[in-house]
Order: structure tokens, then C-alpha cells, then sequence
């Protein structure tokens, strides 16, 4: 159990706190994570790793020479928002471009795809790439769909030594895509890790078993298996991962034997002296092997196997030195960095914020008070049933929904009660609202939510009260926003399972002339009903996806949420006077 917090929903900035004090002469805070105490020197590219906390010492921990030279750090387990990604890779840029790389996760992929839109907006050189190593969570011929453990390490490693060697950025791309194709893991779990201030794991592993192709999200193994000796977990890690080789004919390799966070070196040094001899047996020369924790999911028990099969450049940044918080190798034959060391004048960050009362009348303002008060209604709800969005979404997910649900709605509801101070109308409140949510939630949650926010926003304006037609229109504007950016459609097991049933009775309930009080009403229901039939469904996208047949039987909890939310905007419409609607 993570035992050690003040508030839980501070704990990743806690621990920041105190990376950045103890490591003060490798890094430097900026908005959304650290960077590099000096600067990235000129002609450099510059390397941004991250991702959700819980797994240190990656990411922010192989922040320094010869590794990244920045990270954004997102809540536990979940995904640093677009705008955080955006800042630290403003903040390690120089002037030849940056590499922003994650796991392959749907938050990450979202939000670090749309920091990279940013960026190059900016005049910014900058490349998203996504690692897919694991084995477990998806078959051959599908590896695009494959989650990135802990061979993340292994392809941020080789990437972040191109960059060091002065390769540009499309060459630090190759490299990453060539060690990303060369590697291979494969995990299991002994027993769940726990989120800082809960009293249970998110998940149980049965006595006497082991789960089988766990992620390093609080997931559960997508098997169970009877719990082994160190010798015989040793041959199902390094069958299941020789098993899925890639079509190469080298035979030195690249090896981690990762502890996950409870599991302890001296079991690994037991469980190595196993691993090591079935791939020398099996005709494979092993270099420079890391056993120890390297990516963790906070206090999980369990370990995973990584594999790189090395051609001669893949060797040379592999073997290449580094000099880190937390990973140092070679660290002698790294000079001191040449760079500037920054200074506070460079973190700090300017926004002008347009004056919001000028593009309002008196029907808009009125209808920003009532956006901010059913965001403030959705808030309250949301922190009264985090725990049951996590449980929901603990059964084959990372179970951080709740928690994500609750940072972003108190945050959508403090923007919007800013905006609307400010004298905003309905579609500044809205836009206000779905820029903190996507900011401060992060993970896949929190961007969505952030886009069908501003997409319903820019359609309502700040001007006029719009009539039920206009509504329906921009919560179909919204949904088109989802399915553009997520990936997903109906059917997937998702959020949009729920929000499509309800825009379409909108849609019906505005062609029949109905109230809009009346057709939010009767589009919740619908809402409702749609989520708890998501039950049935089996998920196709997102981390829930390789345990498809045990979500079976528990609703969507993104569906679920969004149909809470639908219903208690109706509650609080319902309560508004009608000469404020």
C-alpha cells in the first residue's frame, strides 16, 4: 500500500516537490514537469518523455545527460494534458526540434498528439512517436495496438542517445521507430498496487496465482496462472517473450528484468540467474543487462521481461552514456553540460486573457451563471461518486476514472465561475470550462471531455439564449469532436455510447418542438439507459481492451459518468427559473 501522502489529490505535486529539491542539479520544474538544468545546446534535439506518474524512476527520473531532457509528469496514472506535454517541450526546445514520446496509451496518444499540433503552430519542429512493446495486449500483426511497459525504457533510451549524438530530429524518429520494432515484453503481477489514500488495491491477484500480461497502469494480467518457482516464471517470461521475436537475425539483445515496484532486487538477482541462462542457452549474447526497477506501478508486486534484439547502431545507443537522477551508465565519460543553466525568467510563462464581457450581451452573461451552476452541480456529484467511477473502472482498467473525473470537473467548475465573474457568456464559460477540465483531468477523460466542452461552447455563443435547435446542434458538435479525436466509434465500449443515444433523442426532441428542459430530461433517461448497456458490450479501444471478456458484465465507466453528469444537469436545469433559460 502506498502509505505515505498529505491529500491524495495533491500527491503527484507533493512528489515533485521533493524530486526537484533532492535532484536540484539535474533538473528544474516547469508547468507540467521538469526539464534539464541546463539548456539544451544548440543544434540538439531535444527529447520529452512521459506520462502518468506511479512508475518512477521513469519518466522524470532519466531526465539528464545522455538521457531525455524533459518530462511532463501527469497525475497517477493518468495523462499529462496536451498543455502540459506543450510546456515542457517549450521549455527543452532549442532550435532543431523536439521528440514528444509516451506508451502507447489513448490519453497519451491524444494529448501529446494535440501538444504536437501546438507546437508546430508555434514554428515548433516537433514528432509524436508511441511505444508498443507489450507482448500481452495484443497479437502478431496487430503491434500498432500494443501497450508500451517497460520497453518504453529501451526505446526512449536509444532515442535520447541519437539526440546526444547529434542526429536530426527525423533521424532521432528512425531510431525510435528501429528500437521500438526490436523490442519485446512481457509482465506478470503477484499482487495489485494501490493509489495513494485508497484502503484496497485496484486489483487482487487470487492466492497461489500469478496474472499473466499485466499493464503498469494498476491493470490486471489478462491471465491467471498457478504462482511458480523463479526457474519456471523465468521460462514463461522468456518463451513469451522469444515467442513474439521480430523477423531479425541478430543475436545480441538488450535485456530488462524489471521489478514492478514490491517485488525486490534480491528476487530478481534469483530470478536473473534463471532468465540469463535460458537466453544464452537458447544462443543469444546478452548486453549490458539492467535488473532493478526501471519502470514501476507504484507498489505492484510482480516483474517483466524486456528484450531488444540489437543491430550495431541500436548497440552504440544502448550502450551509450547517461547520467540521471535515477540511471547512470558510463557516467564518467560524460563531460559537464555546456549548456546555460536556466534561469526562473526562462520557466515562467505569459497569457492574455481577451476581455471576455465585450462579446457578451445580458441574455449570454445569464447564460454563463447557469453553465457554471450546473458545472458546479456536476462537480459535487462526481466527488461524491469517485469511488464507485474507480471501482467500475478498476475491473479492467487502471481505475483512475473517478479521481480523473473529479480533478476536472472542479477545475472546469473554478474556470468557469472565473469567466463568468468576468461577465462571459455562455460559450466563454463553456470554452473556459472544457480548457481546465482537458488541463488538469489529463488522461483520455479529460481531453474528451475538454473537447466536447469547447466544441458545445463555440456553438452556443456568447451572445442570445440559445433555443433547443442550437443545443442539439452543439452537443452534436461535440460528439463529432470525439469521435475526430479518440478513435473510437458506437459500439466500442466507451463514452460515446452513452453521449450518441442522448444527442440523437436531443435531435429528435428539437424536430418535435419539445421544451429544452423537457428534452434534457427525457435524453438523460435515454443517456442512463444507454450506459447500463454498455454491460453487455465488450470493449474494443483503451486500456481495458486486453481484458475484453472480464469487462463483460460491468457497464463502461465513461458512459456511466457522462450519463451521471447528463442527469444532473437536468436536476439542475429543472431547479433554474425559466426566464434564466
Amino acid at each position: 500500500m502506498t502509505m505515505l501522502c498529505n491529500d491524495p489529490a495533491k500527491f503527484t505535486d507533493d512528489m515533485l516537490v521533493g524530486f526537484l529539491d533532492a535532484n536540484a542539479r539535474y533538473v528544474v520544474g516547469v508547468p507540467g514537469g521538469v526539464v534539464r538544468a541546463h539548456k539544451t545546446r544548440p543544434g540538439k534535439v531535444a527529447v520529452v518523455i512521459g506520462g502518468g506518474s506511479g512508475h518512477y524512476p521513469a519518466f522524470c527520473g532519466t531526465v539528464g545527460p545522455g538521457f531525455a531532457d524533459g518530462a511532463v509528469v501527469g497525475n497517477i496514472f493518468t495523462s499529462p494534458s496536451a498543455e502540459e506535454a506543450a510546456s515542457v517541450a517549450r521549455a527543452a526546445h532549442s532550435d532543431a526540434g523536439v521528440l514528444l514520446t509516451t506508451g502507447n496509451y489513448a490519453g497519451d496518444v491524444m494529448n501529446f498528439g494535440l501538444a504536437v499540433d501546438q507546437l508546430r503552430s508555434e514554428g515548433i519542429d516537433a514528432h509524436y512517436f508511441a511505444v508498443t512493446d507489450d507482448v500481452a495486449s495484443a497479437p502478431r500483426g496487430e503491434e500498432a495496438k500494443r501497450r508500451g511497459i517497460a520497453g518504453d525504457f529501451t526505446v526512449f533510451k536509444c532515442a535520447s542517445a541519437a539526440a546526444e549524438e547529434g542526429l536530426d530530429l527525423a533521424g532521432v524518429v528512425r531510431v525510435a521507430e528501429a528500437a521500438n520494432a526490436a523490442t519485446r515484453t512481457l509482465g506478470v503481477a503477484f499482487d495489485g498496487c494501490t493509489l495513494p489514500g485508497a484502503d484496497h488495491p485496484l486489483f487482487t491477484v487470487p492466492k497461489a496465482q500469478m496474472g499473466v500480461g499485466l499493464g503498469i497502469h494498476g491493470e490486471p494480467g489478462v491471465a491467471e496462472e498457478p504462482m511458480p518457482t523463479a526457474a519456471e516464471l523465468a521460462a514463461t517470461l522468456v518463451d513469451g517473450v522469444l515467442g513474439d521475436r521480430p523477423d531479425a537475425a541478430e543475436r545480441r539483445i538488450a535485456v530488462i528484468l524489471n521489478g514492478l515496484g514490491r517485488t525486490k532486487y534480491e528476487e530478481l538477482f534469483v530470478l536473473w540467474g534463471a532468465v540469463s541462462r535460458l537466453l544464452r542457452e537458447r544462443g543469444y549474447t546478452i548486453v549490458e543487462p539492467e535488473v532493478g526497477e526501471l519502470v514501476t506501478s507504484l507498489d505492484m508486486a510482480g516483474c517483466s521481461l524486456t528484450v531488444m534484439w540489437l543491430d550495431d547502431e541500436l548497440e552504440r545507443y544502448w550502450t551509450a552514456p547517461a547520467d540521471t537522477p535515477a540511471y547512470r551508465k558510463g557516467a564518467s565519460a560524460i563531460a559537464a553540460p555546456a549548456g546555460e543553466v536556466r534561469s526562473a525568467q526562462d520557466l515562467q510563462t505569459t497569457s492574455e486573457a481577451a476581455d471576455l464581457a465585450e462579446q457578451a450581451d445580458d441574455d449570454g452573461r445569464s447564460g454563463g451563471r447557469v453553465v457554471v451552476r450546473a458545472l458546479t452541480a456536476m462537480a459535487a456529484m462526481l466527488a461524491e461518486a469517485e469511488e464507485e467511477l474507480g471501482r467500475i473502472d478498476a475491473v479492467a482498467g487502471d481505475g483512475d476514472h473517478g479521481r480523473g473525473m473529479v480533478k476536472g470537473s472542479a477545475a472546469a467548475q473554478q474556470a468557469a465561475g472565473g469567466a463568468a465573474e468576468a461577465g462571459a457568456g455562455q460559450g466563454s464559460v463553456l470554452a473556459a470550462a472544457g480548457k481546465a477540465w482537458a488541463a488538469k483531468a489529463g488522461g483520455t477523460s479529460g481531453v474528451l471531455w475538454g473537447a466536447l466542452l469547447t466544441a458545445f461552447g463555440s456553438r452556443l455563443g456568447d451572445t442570445g439564449t440559445p433555443d433547443l435547435a442550437t443545443v442539439a446542434a452543439g452537443l452534436r458538435d461535440g460528439y463529432n469532436a470525439l469521435i475526430e479525436l479518440g478513435g473510437a466509434a458506437p459500439g466500442d465500449k466507451t463514452m460515446l455510447d452513452a453521449l450518441l443515444p442522448f444527442v440523437e433523442e436531443m435531435e429528435r426532441r428539437a424536430a418535435a418542438g419539445d421544451s429544452w428542459i423537457e428534452a434534457w430530461r427525457a435524453a438523460a433517461d435515454v443517456a442512463a439507459d444507454a450506459a447500463r448497456a454498455t454491460a453487455d458490450m465488450r470493449p474494443k479501444v483503451g486500456r481495458a481492451r486486453p481484458l475484453a471478456e472480464r469487462s463483460v458484465g460491468t457497464p463502461d465507466a465513461g458512459a456511466t459518468s457522462l450519463a451521471m453528469c447528463v442527469r444532473t444537469v437536468a436536476d439542475c436545469f429543472t431547479s433554474v427559473k425559466q426566464g434564466e433559460n
